[in-house]
């Protein structure tokens, strides 16, 4: 089914990308596909709330034209100009030439940076109404969740609260709603979003639902624009939110390395057993062959996160700095930091992961090990009892 009628004159007109493997070019993976969601709203006037990517602009045409003839939509509102949302914007105004298009006043600036086009704009800002016959279009402006452009729209009468990229995932489903599909698999994916997304803009998060909670407005359905839509129990994702943008962790620990001829893992899973030694639950990944993206969500959930790395050109190995620089532009709260490494020469490897530690405001809780060439049995004891002094703060925090 190309369509879905979510209520009385209102579509799903979006799209599944079930061979979509990695976003953002290829900063982020999506083990499970995606959708880019559009919601068709036929009243008086004739809404589109965002488009999809390029790729799918034909097919959004497609869906809209079983509704309606794409001519009649009055207005087109673009909740964030990102192009997995706006990308299907042109052929929508080639084939609707009339209308207007709602953007925040961010999004007034960012949607013409994307395409150059003269379109009619609407700028509209928080608690802006606009009339649609039976119902109202609602607009709250929600800046860095998680561009500055981005905006909520709230349909009155349908209780539906469309606020883009907040409470989505990666997902592609044969199904639409919440309740319809694997709910371990929709927190997976809920999760690896808010982690790898908006981490970084965790307090306004929180502000931003403190905020629409406070205007007592009733929502029976929360329609993000990726995976599926909340109408079960919808605040259940909000109350996720609030949770995860407080950054509790759980008590326990990641450790990740990376090893040219094993030492270093030898090192890591000589400090994972110091771990398990006091009770605290741990993860290895070898960071050449691990999802960056998997393992910052391990990350997100996790109090402890030890680091190691063989010394190569007086730095790290390559597979190393990614994860490091998502430590520091992610912004995790409440994290604890240890380093261990292996060397031949010259040995900067724990002072330089130590370093970027600091300037994460990740403080260093035990004394980084260090070992030259193959790790002996006392490197490896000094291993178990890196551990061990983790353990420790972990319990304490």
């Amino acid at each position: 089914m190309s369509i879905k009628k979510l209520m009385e004159g209102v579509y799903w007109v979006g799209v599944v990308d079930w061979a979509l493997r990695h976003f953002h070019g290829f900063e982020l993976s999506t083990h499970r596909g995606s959708t880019y969601n559009a919601y068709l709203i036929v009243d008086q006037k004739v809404v589109l709330v965002d488009t999809v990517w390029s790729p799918f602009q034909n097919q959004l045409i497609d869906n809209i034209s079983q509704i309606i003839d794409p001519a009649r939509i009055d207005l087109i509102v673009a909740n964030h100009a990102e192009v997995d949302h706006s990308g299907g914007l042109p052929a929508v105004v080639r084939h609707a030439p009339k209308a207007q298009v709602i953007v925040s006043p961010k999004g007034a600036e960012s949607i013409e940076g994307h395409y150059h086009q003269p379109w009619n704009f609407k700028v509209v800002r928080t608690g802006d109404r606009l009339n649609i016959g039976s119902s109202d279009l609602m607009f709250i402006e929600a800046p860095m969740l998680h561009w500055p452009d981005s905006m909520f729209t709230y349909l009155t009468g349908k209780n539906i609260l469309m606020p883009n990229d907040a409470f989505g995932q990666h997902y592609a489903t044969g199904f639409r709603y919440n309740d319809e599909v694997d709910q371990e698999e929709l927190y997976q994916e809920a999760l690896k979003y808010y982690a790898n997304i908006l981490t970084p803009f965790s307090k306004l998060v929180s502000k931003k639902i403190d905020e629409v909670l406070a205007m007592n407005l009733p929502i029976d359905i929360i329609a993000p624009s990726h995976g599926v839509i909340w109408r079960k129990e919808p605040l259940q994702i909000v109350r996720k939110y609030q949770e995860w943008a407080a950054q509790i962790p759980e008590k326990s620990a990641v450790i990740l390395y990376d090893t040219m001829w094993e030492g270093t893992r030898r090192m890591a899973e000589a400090i994972g057993y110091g771990l398990a030694d006091e009770g605290i639950p741990y993860k290895i990944f070898h960071m050449a062959v691990t999802d960056r993206n998997d393992v910052i969500t391990e990350i997100f959930k996790t109090k402890a996160v030890i680091i190691g790395s063989p010394t190569l050109n007086n730095g790290l190995l390559p597979t190393i700095t990614p994860i490091l620089e998502d430590l520091k532009g992610l912004k995790f709260q409440n994290k604890i930091g240890a380093a261990f490494g292996t060397y031949g020469w010259s040995g900067e490897s724990v002072k330089l992961i130590e370093e970027h530690f600091g300037r994460c405001r990740i403080p260093v809780v035990a004394q980084g090990v260090l070992a030259k060439w193959q790790p002996k049995e006392p490197d490896l004891e000094a291993c178990k009892n890196l551990g061990r002094t983790v353990a420790a703060a972990v319990r304490e925090g």
